[in-house]
């Protein structure tokens, strides 16, 4: 049996969410939706959806800066279903990260064929080694076991240090912000520890690096925030 793919609609419109509604409903689709960007952004974290359909004209919060925030929370596609539809919209809907860009009104098969190409390429992207992420042929993080494996020696991890550093590793090279870092694996709505973040560096330095105090792998970027670096490593295996 096909899976059911769970789509998040965000708009605040009745109408249009009940037409989105029905349209990915009697397509197959699971659909939540949310009113505002807001409750969008919680939905995401909650439902796990596999798409997202984002309007731009919101109160509170538009869909651009919804749009940045949930890149900081997710890697699903995310397509803009909007009004807007001026070439600089466009451009700035596709920088901040979305997938794709549909034009109100449109036609229904457009629509459809449109997330379904998204859906297609994520799962690509999904099944290219899902259960190992190799940064270097000496370091492998095992995401079944939740282990890391570093030349000859392996370290287990917590479940969340086990997201952090998967997070990093699958970002590599690019620095993340502690907000983000709190984001993906915390959740938007996380009120707690602000150094959080920093512990848990801190913790997987000690596990993780022949030298704690010099990092190879766990990098920090005063007022930027963290990434993973496997260049210079000098492993022996």
């Amino acid at each position: 049996m096909r899976r059911r793919f769970r789509v998040l609609v965000v708009d605040d419109q009745p109408d249009v969410l009940a037409l989105l509604q029905a349209m990915l409903n009697a397509e197959g689709f699971d659909v939540v939706v949310s009113r505002d960007a807001l409750s969008g952004l919680r939905a995401a974290y909650q439902e796990h959806p596999d798409a997202i359909l984002l309007d731009i004209m919101m109160p509170d919060m538009d869909g651009f800066e919804a749009c940045r925030r949930l890149r900081e929370m997710t890697d699903v596609p995310i397509i803009f279903v909007t009004a807007k539809g001026t070439i600089e919209d466009i451009v700035k809907g596709l920088s901040l990260g979305a997938d794709d860009y549909v034009v109100k009104p449109f036609e229904r098969s457009e629509l459809v064929s449109r997330l379904a190409a998204c859906l297609r390429r994520a799962g690509e992207r999904a099944n290219e080694g899902s259960d190992y992420l190799f940064p270097t042929d000496s370091v492998v993080l095992d995401c079944d076991r939740h282990e890391l494996v570093i030349g000859n020696r392996t370290v287990y991890l917590t479940p969340k240090e086990f997201e952090v550093l998967r997070l990093l590793i699958r970002h590599t090279g690019k620095v993340l912000s502690t907000d983000a870092i709190l984001t993906r694996v915390w959740g938007p709505d996380w009120i707690g520890e602000p150094d959080l973040v920093k512990q848990y560096i801190y913790r997987l330095r000690q596990k993780i690096e022949p030298d704690p105090s010099s990092p190879h792998y766990l990098h920090t970027v005063r007022g930027g925030g963290y990434y993973f670096d496997t260049d210079d490593l000098g492993l022996s295996t």
